[in-house]
């Protein structure tokens, strides 16, 4: 086998025939067309999937609100959602190469990355199975009797139904199992639509969840367009919840499409978020991990370190050391373990970095480094820096997704903060500083969600994760993540005397 090809199983897998996994089954046709899976390293079609429409999406959702009437989930004990969903980990652990493989072909993201995310989805699916014997509501009588004992008070922690789980393609795999883990350990139904660009992954794991003994029906895995599937699932009355990560944009229309039965809803949208490195930081160590805060999975992550502030005594030193760092990664197939940088995942999006490029030229900033496409095939963009920003530039204000730092020199803590929190989202940030006590007051002052100090991007299956302002609504992981899934209901005994 090449090291710039996946394994021959992942080629059988690519090679076969795909359905839509409903009510159990396989269907290999949507009535509305194919999809056509594009490779983004070399731009070949890899693959074919049906595309859902509306049809298949009501089968799905009528798959899955038969299957949560009837309890055959959500009313098996406890112990036992524990042990399939365990047993499902197992299998996510006993394909890992496959799955990692699927995404790398899928999304053209580099091995090691994979790898990372499919170890991370065993591990989300395990915490996830943990929580389902977590969660069991509170008695609350003595509360509620006053002196005595005349009410019997308790509150039930119940699913919150069929749930409707859509996913996004930079990380296809792990932002599906961070959802459908906490979803399925709760005891709802589900209905899954992966991202056009990515549907592999999520398709194999549909099956491996089947294999483990997650009932029929209760999980539904349906590829397809987001204009169609997805908008037919926001729009679906007899879908409870809707879980999404994507852009704001799309987060805003879901909101709408919510509102017709008054869904619940979970958003973890887009970022802009800031790195900052003070002049007492261990610059050493701070460097690449201000560089691989927006290079990683080649800045196509939401809460990508897209802006760098540095304080002004260090600044020149900072800036040459990320675009050293950035010089030495390799570009290429991420089936190559050289590589650290891989495509973006199609040639649209290609455009849309490259556009956000040249009107940061256009606007006045500085390149420092990059800029360009890369190779002759696939859909590559060169790491790319600049300086000499401002507020109002376009680079600054919106989220690129892709492989574009812009850079900012700052004096003292008043200011970076205020320019840190100078923009509509507020996922992540990254502090850099030897100073514990400068640690915890930046930490406390930036608008996000999530803070990493001397480190950057770290996520925990015991952590929540999400974002204020414009990044989203609620949170994914840990308690809060779990109890997103669920409803809560007090109940009141009259006791008589």
């Amino acid at each position: 086998m090449s090291a710039l090809q996946p394994n021959g199983t992942v080629r059988d897998y690519l090679g076969g025939q795909h359905g839509l996994l409903i009510d159990g089954k396989s269907e290999t046709e949507g009535s509305d067309g194919v999809i056509a899976v594009i490779d983004p390293a070399n731009g070949e079609i890899v693959a074919h999937v049906p595309a859902a429409g509306t049809a298949e999406v009501d089968r799905a959702v009528v798959a899955a609100r038969r299957s949560f009437a009837d309890g055959r989930w959500r009313s098996l004990p406890a112990e036992q959602r524990r042990q399939i969903l365990w047993r499902f980990a197992d299998l996510i652990a006993d394909n890992f190469t496959q799955l990692s493989h699927i995404d790398v072909v899928d999304n053209g993201m580099p091995l090691a990355f994979a790898e990372w995310e499919i170890r991370s989805c065993e591990s989300w699916t395990r915490n996830a199975a943990g929580k389902a014997t977590q969660y069991f509501g509170r008695n609350a009588s003595g509360m509620a009797s006053g002196g005595g004992i005349d009410m019997h008070a308790y509150t039930l922690v119940q699913p919150v139904g069929v749930v409707g789980l859509i996913v996004p393609w930079n990380a296809p795999a792990g932002n599906l199992m961070i959802k459908l883990s906490a979803a399925l350990a709760a005891g709802n139904s589900c209905v899954v639509k992966p991202a056009e660009e990515t549907p592999l992954s999520a398709l194999l794991l549909g099956r491996l969840a089947l294999e483990a003994g997650v009932p029929p029906g209760v999980l539904n895995v349906i590829s397809g367009y987001g204009k169609t599937a997805g908008q037919a699932i926001a729009d679906h009355p007899d879908i409870d919840k809707i879980s999404f990560t994507g852009s704001t944009e799309t987060g805003r229309q879901i909101v709408r499409s919510a509102a017709g039965n008054l869904k619940r809803v979970t958003l973890e949208l887009g970022g802009k978020s800031p790195a900052i490195v003070f002049d007492d930081a261990d610059l050493e160590a701070a460097i690449p991990q201000v560089a691989m805060a927006i290079f990683a999975n080649t800045g196509q992550v939401c809460f990508a370190g897209s802006r760098l502030f540095v304080q002004r005594g260090v600044y020149d030193k900072v800036i040459a050391g990320v675009a050293d760092f950035a010089k030495s990664l390799k570009i290429g197939s991420g089936f190559d373990p050289a590589n650290l940088l891989g495509p973006l995942i199609s040639a649209k999006q290609q455009q849309r970095v490259t556009g956000y490029v040249a009107r940061g030229r256009e606007q006045g900033a500085e390149i420092v480094m990059g800029g360009g496409t890369y190779g002759d095939k696939g859909f590559f963009v060169e790491p790319t820096i600049f300086a000499n920003v401002n507020r109002n530039m376009d680079i600054v204000r919106e989220e690129i997704f892709g492989p574009v730092l812009v850079a900012t020199p700052f004096d003292d803590i008043a200011e970076v903060v205020t320019a840190a929190n100078d923009t509509r989202y507020g996922l992540g940030a990254g502090i850099f500083t030897e100073d514990v006590n400068k640690a915890h007051l930046m930490a406390a002052a930036i608008d996000a969600g999530n803070v990493w100090v001397n480190c950057y991007g770290t996520v925990h299956p015991a952590l929540p994760f999400g974002g204020f302002k414009e990044s989203g609504w609620g949170r994914e992981m840990g308690e809060e993540g779990f109890a997103a899934f669920t409803e809560t209901k007090s109940v009141y005994v009259q006791l008589k005397q």
